[in-house]
């Protein structure tokens, strides 16, 4: 090979190098981050397989129980083990914190939990004892590792030892079979026992409130959610017994507490028998509030043909059936499980935190210590260049709730307004109306 030819081949590679380096250089990059604080799975049933449930009971001054409830239809059972019978794996483990001056690591605890299946089991509960000094409040992060299919979730349990009358001295169990009852919301038809083992009473008093049916006001206007701030409609005194059977025969608050003046207690909620689902029409047509005006709901309120007017609003924001049915599903998919997250003194769908996930759909980032929660939704993606390169940049709008203090729920959340908050709620409720899921990152499509 003559230098000629050398020298002509040596060119060509060097001007193939500078193009491809040049067309590297144009390309968009874009960093893929893993955000090992985000909890977005804790409200998203789709990021998370396992939804347990919590409680906690303070058994003495030294000890307090937290009780951990898996449901059967969300655990991995495998054959695959030494015994070769269906099992699941799953590792608990909690620090607790006191965090009634900052934060100190207070207790540690875990469990091996190995889940033999049981065909006609539905639950599986696991009891785990932490140490408490009296006078403290705490926050036990658990982290619930399912080994089979290799999924870690984290949750945070709020409870405290400031007082032998607050709700976490109280149990409630089913009458009929005595299991403990981990959600407070009780339907008309069953019994329950309310157990007060702390100190020896004669009577417990039962403050019935009636339910409060308003929704809280959209994120833009800076006016706080409305609570339960009236007098109950009811009170009533019951000789104390662990066995006694408890109804709750109407909708609304039911505050259970060993004196009779007493603003601490341990509360049980009737919301309907459809709760928590839509299942009739007049339950479908409430949480239109968030979409329809007040004439349009009072209308399909007070309608001869409730379920008539209800598909009409639907079909309207559709414009056909398909589109309509599609529309309905996402809504009240949304609405059911804002009332499994959200609950509190009132249905999910009706708190603060409710009416943003109606709306916005569950958060792609959530951030949440003791004290409050940070939800952001994705914003169309920022681009930007420099040097020749092209750069992507998360954007997200942002809702901060904080917790609230209530002698009825643990599970109380307002959300954080300011006149800077800039919330698309009137674009959102516009796309709702013209048959668009709205989406902040893609608001064109269902």
């Amino acid at each position: 090979m003559n230098r000629k030819s050398s020298f002509r081949e040596y060119n060509i590679l060097f001007f193939a190098g500078l193009f491809c380096m040049a067309v590297i250089s144009c390309t968009t990059t874009k960093k893929a981050v893993v955000d090992l604080k985000d909890l977005s799975y804790l409200y998203n049933p789709t990021k998370s397989s396992i939804k347990p449930r919590f409680s906690v009971f303070n058994e003495t001054d030294a000890s307090s129980v937290l009780s951990v409830k898996f449901f059967s239809t969300d655990l991995f059972f495998s054959e695959a083990n030494p015994q070769g019978i269906p099992m699941a794996q799953i590792l608990i483990t909690v620090k607790l914190f006191n965090t009634t001056n900052g934060r100190i690591l207070s207790d540690t605890a875990f469990m091996d939990a190995n889940i033999v299946k049981e065909p006609s089991k539905q639950e599986y509960v696991y009891k785990l004892p932490l140490k408490v000094d009296p006078g403290s409040a705490y926050i036990a992060e658990v982290k619930l590792l399912d080994k089979l299919r290799s999924e870690v979730i984290q949750s945070f349990v709020t409870f405290d030892t400031r007082s032998y009358n607050n709700r976490y001295n109280f149990k409630a169990r089913g009458h009929i079979f005595k299991n403990e009852l981990f959600n407070t919301v009780v339907k008309s038809s069953e019994f329950v026992n309310i157990l007060y083992p702390a100190r020896p009473i004669d009577s417990l008093f039962i403050s019935y409130y009636k339910p409060l049916n308003v929704v809280p006001d959209p994120p833009s206007i800076l006016l706080p959610e409305k609570i339960i701030d009236y007098e109950p409609d009811t009170i009533i005194a019951l000789p104390y017994s662990d066995t006694l059977p408890l109804t709750l025969p109407k909708e609304g608050v039911y505050f259970c507490t060993p004196k009779r003046d007493s603003e601490e207690g341990y509360t049980l909620f009737n919301f309907g028998e459809t709760f928590p689902g839509m299942t009739d029409p007049l339950t479908m047509i409430r949480p239109l509030a968030y979409l329809a005006s007040g004439d349009e709901l009072n209308a399909m309120l007070s309608s001869e043909k409730p379920k008539v007017a209800l598909d009409e609003f639907w079909i309207n924001c559709g414009g056909n059936i398909d589109k309509s049915r599609e529309l309905i599903r996402i809504y009240y998919t949304r609405i059911l499980y804002a009332n499994y997250y959200f609950t509190s003194f009132k249905e999910g769908w009706r708190t603060e935190r409710g009416m943003i996930y109606t709306i916005y759909g569950p958060p792609d980032k959530v951030y949440k210590n003791s004290e409050e929660e940070s939800w952001g939704y994705r914003r169309p993606v920022l681009k930007s260049s420099w040097g020749g390169r092209f750069h992507l940049k998360e954007n997200y709008l942002f809702f901060n709730f904080r917790t609230r203090q209530n002698k009825f729920s643990d599970n109380d959340f307002y959300l954080s307004r300011n006149e800077t908050l800039v919330s698309y709620w009137d674009k959102a409720i516009s796309s709702w109306r013209k048959g668009i899921v709205f989406r902040l990152d893609n608001p064109e499509d269902l």
